[in-house]
């Protein structure tokens, strides 16, 4: 009865871990950028973040959602093969938002369960 018990255990060990080779893993060297101060007669600022596929399979970003309509980000729709890297491009708008900011963008894919969050901040003068 052990001998079964262990057989089981170990297929299922086996299983487990082949199941998380095989994945998509969404990562950035940069989750934040910081515009520091910008002017706000100069109109919207753009940062580029480059998301890297680490996993094994291929990385989907399914949508990007920012936390403002002042924030407008544009990514890369096709798919990211393993070990090559996309990009999200995020246009901040100063118009009327005098002041610091510090706004999300949440992206979707299929690397992470739930959402991979970037950062941009900056103050308005």
């Amino acid at each position: 009865m052990k001998q079964i018990i262990f057989i089981f255990m170990a297929m299922f060990l086996t299983i487990g871990s082949l199941a998380a080779q095989d994945n998509a893993v969404i990562s950035v060297k940069e989750s934040t950028h910081d515009f520091g101060e910008i002017m706000e007669s100069n109109g919207p600022v753009s940062h580029t973040f480059v998301v890297e596929n680490t996993g094994d399979m291929p990385l989907v970003i399914t949508r990007v959602v920012a936390s403002c309509g002042c924030t407008t980000p544009k990514w890369t729709k096709e798919p990211i093969a393993p070990g090559k890297s996309g990009n999200i491009a995020v246009t901040f708008d100063p118009k009327g938002r005098p002041g610091p900011f510090s706004k999300t963008i949440s992206v979707y894919s299929n690397g992470k369960s739930g959402s991979y969050i970037l950062t941009i901040r900056g103050d308005v003068k």
